[in-house]
């Protein structure tokens, strides 16, 4: 993969756009994807630009990040061992307490409205732990 040609000036969308046209194949066609299925299921959401070139995806904190290897493509939920995965879309990070990922490897397919779905319950979560936090500042 060639560097983006990104200035930290530009909109973090701009610099999203930028890496899925740089990754190309398989691997920018899954990321764009993806980030579709993520402005669908929240049109809302808000997309960063963090930690030296990792898309980030938030509404009330971070849903998940979308980052590309050689062999897949990982988006990492950061509250994802809190959420919900019926259809079992979470397949990588599963030991740890907090974080959950999806591995999408070349030719896989992802249950789209288990992906919403997913998506719409981290943002719960985020909502939630937000009200609770303001609560207990008023209270105070």
């Amino acid at each position: 993969m060639k560097k983006t040609d990104a200035s930290p000036s530009q909109p973090a969308s701009e610099l999203i756009s930028q890496r899925i046209a740089d990754l190309g194949g398989w691997r920018g066609e899954t990321l764009g994807r993806m980030r579709k299925l993520i402005k669908d299921a929240d049109p809302e959401v808000v997309e960063e630009w963090k930690w030296m070139g990792t898309p980030v995806w938030s509404h009330d904190g971070i849903i998940c990040t979308g980052e590309s290897y050689k062999d897949k493509v990982k988006l990492t939920f950061a509250k994802g061992a809190s959420l919900e995965d019926p259809a079992r879309l979470f397949n990588s990070s599963l030991d740890g307490n907090m974080r959950r990922a999806i591995d999408i490897h070349e030719g896989e397919k992802i249950d789209e409205s288990a992906f919403k779905a997913l998506v719409r319950e981290a943002i719960a979560l985020n909502s939630a732990a937000k009200s609770t936090k303001s609560a207990k500042k008023s209270r105070s």
